[in-house]
């Protein structure tokens, strides 16, 4: 039976790649998996009962406060990596935790995004570091390549690296029948969904400007639900615009009940800006709204605006447009059949690409491979 460590200070103890796709595929294939990560800074207590999956708590890393995790997560290597078969670092910062450790078994590190890039949104990095800080990641990322296998969650990370790597990429589970789009909630209205973190860069003002308006313009027939947390300036406006009504803020949701909550909507929102760290990435949320049978209404950002134009699963808007985001909505709550035509492009798109029941075993066989070095 194999072991695994899998390690995160900095995302969600329940994020989807990880948590619910990652593990649940571990458990299924009878590893043996140790998850540590920051529940107690998310407010949340650790997972008891379920079979083969042992939690571990560490410190969260956020903001400028990432020294004490780094600590944390580099004495937690040290004492229980070498029970392990393998571990699996979810956060690039962890490769600083494992420089220099000599006892450790095969340690696997999962590209989730261009941290480099990331560093140029982040609030918390002063100006003046943003370029040096991007300099040494970048050649962290080349010291990790010489050292350790990794997976990568996008084709178009490849090109940051001189090795070819499995890809292992953002996909879902794609439900056999999904519901069509338009369904009326309990209340009599139509749902416009967004599901994912909320930032500024993520469209967060956009979002909101959008759910005003079409809070006037359907006098209420169709509302706009966030599922997912905010971070930095999205919290106060997002808060603000639930006490008025013009969404509905549901906060973290866990993805197992998260997901069946897209069942249904109207649309499903990805209003990114045009920054460096989302031009070569697919949203997890467009994938999952088209599973779901949901259109997606998305910004041109070159992966998800060329899935949307193959396959006819939604409809592109300018960044930072809500008049056009709108007339997008509005469009599919006044065309009925056009949206259900939408919807069923959608899945078809995810059933036939986008399906994690078909990269889990890419997944599996990437960690069998690592736990067994030639």
């Amino acid at each position: 039976m194999r072991r695994i460590l899998v390690v995160t200070v900095v995302h969600h103890p329940g994020d989807a790649r990880i948590r619910h796709r990652q593990i649940e595929s571990l458990l299924a294939a009878g590893w043996r998996v140790t998850y540590a990560a920051p529940f107690s800074d998310y407010g949340l207590t650790r997972p008891v009962g379920i079979p083969g999956l042992v939690p571990i708590e560490v410190p969260r890393a956020s903001g400028r406060r990432r020294l004490t995790a780094l600590k944390a997560a580099r004495q937690l290597l040290r004492d229980q990596a070498p029970g392990h078969d393998v571990v699996l670092l979810h956060d690039a910062e962890l490769l600083l935790a494992v420089r220099g450790l000599r006892v450790l078994p095969p340690v696997v590190w999962d590209v989730h995004e261009d941290t480099a890039a990331a560093l140029e949104v982040r609030p918390w990095v002063p100006d003046t570091l943003r370029s040096p800080a991007a300099w040494g990641v970048r050649r962290l990322e080349h010291w990790a390549e010489d050292r350790m296998p990794l997976l990568l969650a996008e084709h178009e990370y490849a090109g940051r690296f001189r090795k070819e790597h499995p890809v292992v990429p953002n996909t879902t589970r794609v439900p056999i029948h999904p519901m069509p789009p338009g369904r009326r909630d309990d209340e009599g209205r139509q749902r416009v969904v967004y599901l994912g973190t909320l930032t500024a860069e993520r469209g967060a003002h956009e979002l909101i400007a959008v759910g005003r308006h079409l809070e006037a313009a359907t006098s209420g027939d169709v509302r706009v639900h966030v599922i997912g947390q905010a971070h930095g300036e999205a919290v106060p406006a997002l808060r603000e615009a639930a006490r008025e009504g013009v969404v509905v803020w549901h906060g973290f949701v866990p993805s197992d009940k998260a997901l069946p909550m897209l069942d249904g909507a109207l649309a499903g929102l990805s209003l990114l800006h045009d920054e460096a760290n989302f031009r070569h990435s697919m949203p997890t949320k467009v994938i999952e709204y088209l599973a779901h049978g949901v259109p997606a209404i998305s910004t041109p950002l070159p992966v998800p605006a060329e899935l949307l134009r193959r396959t006819g699963a939604g409809v592109l808007v300018p960044f930072r447009d809500v008049s056009a985001t709108v007339d997008a909505v509005l469009g599919l709550h006044r065309d009925p059949e056009r949206a259900a035509e939408l919807g069923r492009a959608g899945h078809r798109a995810a059933a036939e690409g986008y399906n994690w029941e078909t990269v889990a075993p890419v997944f599996i066989a990437a960690l069998e491979a690592a736990a067994s070095p030639h």
